[in-house]
C-alpha cells in the first residue's frame, strides 16, 4: 500500500503502470517530466466537445483562501517545492487510480463482445468523447472479424464502412500493421471540416452523423500483433489533452492484452463447436412413415453428448443418442469414434439393439478403458411403427401422443465400460398414428439444476404441455420441450452440460 498525505491510497502492484515495464517513478516520469509543474498543476480541463469529463482531475492540496478573508502570505521559498510536488504526485496517484479501476473492470469481462464494449466506454471516458467504435481484425487472417460501435447503431456503422479505409483513421491504423512501433501510433483529426485534402465521402458522413473530430488508438501485442483499432468520434471540434493521450494509450496496451487472451477461448470454443458440428449428421435421412428432428445445445468448452440416425436395410432406420464422460477435444474426439464405431455395428446387426450395445462396449474397454459411456440405441420399423430399444446407464425415452404421455420403461442397465461384460435385456415400443418418441441425453435434467426426480417431473409436463397445433411437426415439439424445461434462455446459455433431443414422430 502507498500512503501519500493521508488522503490518497492506493494499490500499487495492480496498478496499469506495471503493465508497462516501468516502476512507478518512471511512470510519473513519464507524465509530467521535471520543469514543466505548470501542465500537472493545471486545474480540472472544461468540457470536450460539450461533454464532461470523467476523469478525475489531478487533486490538490493546498486549499483556496474562504471569499473575504484577506489574502494568504505568499510561500516561503523553502515550503513551495514540497507543495508543488505534493501537488504533483497526488495529480499522478489520482490518474492511476482511475486506470486501475477501469482496467479492473475491463478483467471482469468474460467475452469479446463485453470486452470491446467495456473498452469503448472506458475510453470515450478517458479521452472525454461520447460516442465511437472498435474494430476487431486479426492480422492473421483467422478471425472473428467485427466492429463495434458506442452511440452509433447499425446503420450508423454501414454509412462509416462506405467511407473509403484509407480516409478513416482506424482504417489506416489496420492497413498499416508493420508499421505499429510498440503499438505507440495513433491518429488524431481535430477537426475533419477544416482538415485539406479530407475524402469527400467522409466529409460527407460526418455531417451526416454530426462529428467533427476523432482520435484513434491501435490494438496490437507484441505476441499477437495486430487486433483491432478503436476510434472515437467528437462532436465538435476538439482534441485529447496529452494527459488524456497517455492514460488512453495505457489502458488501450492493457485492453490488447486482455482482448488477446478472449480471442484465444473464442476461436478455441468455435474449433470446438465445429468438430463437434462436423462430427454429427450434416442432415437427417428422410425415410417413408416416419419424421425426424434433432437439437443440440454444446458447452463452452465441448462435450460428448451425440445424436445418429442412419437408414438401414428393409426401410428400417436406426435411431441413437449417447454421451460420453469428460469434456474438451478429448471427450469430442472420443465421441467421434464411439458413434462412427455403432454405425458400423448397426449396420452388420442393427435389428438386434442389444448386440450393437455389446459389440460397442467391448470396442470401449479395449481401446479406453479409462473413458465410460451411456448410450440408447432403437432399431425402427416405420411401416409398423415399432421401435426395439436397448439402453445402457441412459435416461428412458419419452412417448408423447394426444391421448397419452409416458416415459417408455427400459431395463435398469450399467453405462458402458462400467462392467467386464455388458448385457441387458431390449424393449418394444408400438407408437400411434401422429405420437412422437423423444430420446435426449442426461443434460436435458442436469441443466435444471433440480433433483433427478424433479427433473424428471419437469419433463414429464413439458412433453405433456405440447399444443395440439405443434404435435405434428417434431421440431416444435423438440423446441417446446426445451423452453419449457429449461425457461429463461438456459437452453441457450454456456454450461457444462450438453444437451442433446432427438424425435421421431410416426405418420
Amino acid at each position: 500500500m502507498l500512503d501519500i498525505s493521508l488522503r490518497v491510497r492506493v494499490h500499487v502492484e495492480t496498478l496499469p503502470a506495471t503493465q508497462n515495464d516501468m516502476g512507478v517513478c518512471d511512470a510519473f516520469e513519464q507524465y509530467a517530466p521535471v520543469g514543466k509543474p505548470d501542465i500537472m498543476n493545471a486545474p480540472h480541463p472544461s468540457k470536450v466537445a460539450g461533454i464532461d469529463s470523467t476523469v478525475p482531475a489531478p487533486a490538490h492540496t493546498v486549499a483556496s483562501a474562504p471569499a473575504g478573508s484577506s489574502p494568504a502570505a505568499p510561500p516561503s521559498p523553502l515550503n513551495a517545492p514540497a507543495a508543488v510536488l505534493q501537488d504533483r504526485l497526488a495529480g499522478w496517484v489520482s490518474d492511476l487510480t482511475t486506470l486501475h479501476e477501469l482496467t479492473e473492470r475491463l478483467a471482469r469481462t468474460h467475452t469479446l463482445t463485453a470486452a470491446l464494449e467495456e473498452l469503448l466506454h472506458a475510453g470515450a471516458a478517458l479521452v472525454g468523447a461520447r460516442r465511437g467504435l472498435v474494430v476487431l481484425e486479426p492480422a492473421d487472417g483467422l478471425g472473428p472479424d467485427t466492429t463495434v460501435g458506442l452511440g452509433l447503431g447499425r446503420a450508423d456503422l454501414g454509412h462509416i464502412e462506405t467511407v473509403p479505409r484509407s480516409s478513416l483513421p482506424h482504417g489506416r491504423l489496420l492497413d498499416t500493421a508493420a508499421g505499429l512501433p510498440d503499438g505507440d501510433r495513433e491518429i488524431t483529426q481535430p477537426d475533419l471540416f477544416a482538415e485539406e485534402g479530407l475524402d469527400p465521402r467522409h466529409r460527407e458522413v460526418a455531417a451526416r452523423l454530426g462529428f467533427a473530430a476523432s482520435y484513434a488508438l491501435p490494438l496490437s501485442t507484441g505476441a499477437a500483433g495486430r487486433l483491432g483499432a478503436a476510434a472515437w468520434l467528437y462532436d465538435e471540434p476538439a482534441e485529447p489533452s496529452e494527459r488524456r493521450r497517455h492514460l488512453a494509450g495505457l489502458y488501450a496496451r492493457y485492453a490488447a492484452e486482455h482482448l488477446a487472451r478472449l480471442l484465444e477461448v473464442e476461436r478455441t470454443r468455435a474449433y470446438l463447436a465445429t468438430m463437434s458440428e462436423e462430427l454429427l449428421p450434416s442432415r437427417l435421412p428422410r425415410v417413408a412413415g416416419v419424421q425426424l428432428a434433432a437439437r443440440r445445445r454444446a458447452g463452452p468448452r465441448g462435450g460428448g453428448d451425440w445424436y445418429d440416425a442412419l437408414p438401414l436395410p428393409d426401410a428400417a432406420l436406426g435411431l441413437a443418442v449417447g454421451s460420453v464422460t469428460g469434456s474438451g477435444p478429448s471427450a469430442v474426439a472420443a465421441m467421434g469414434r464411439l458413434r462412427a464405431s455403432l454405425r458400423a455395428y448397426a449396420v452388420m446387426e442393427g435389428e438386434d439393439p442389444v448386440a450393437v450395445l455389446s459389440d460397442l462396449e467391448l470396442l470401449l474397454r479395449l481401446t479406453e478403458p479409462a473413458r465410460s459411456a451411456t448410450a440408447l440405441f432403437g432399431y425402427c420399423e416405420p411401416a409398423a411403427r415399432k421401435i426395439t430399444l436397448a439402453g445402457a446407464g441412459h435416461s428412458p425415452p419419452l412417448l408423447i401422443g394426444a391421448r397419452r404421455t409416458e416415459f417408455v420403461e427400459t431395463s435398469v442397465s450399467a453405462p458402458l465400460g462400467m462392467l467386464a461384460c455388458w448385457e441387458a435385456p431390449s424393449v418394444e415400443v408400438h407408437a400411434e398414428p401422429g405420437e412422437t418418441v423423444l430420446l435426449y441425453t442426461d443434460g436435458l435434467l442436469h441443466r435444471t439444476g433440480e433433483a433427478t426426480d424433479r427433473a424428471f417431473a419437469r419433463l414429464h409436463a413439458a412433453a405433456a404441455g405440447v399444443p395440439r397445433a405443434l404435435r405434428g411437426d417434431p421440431g416444435a415439439v423438440a423446441d417446446h420441450v426445451l423452453r419449457t424445461v429449461l425457461p429463461d434462455g438456459r437452453d441457450a446459455t454456456d454450461s457444462e452440460e450438453d444437451v442433446v433431443l432427438l424425435a421421431a414422430r410416426f405418420e
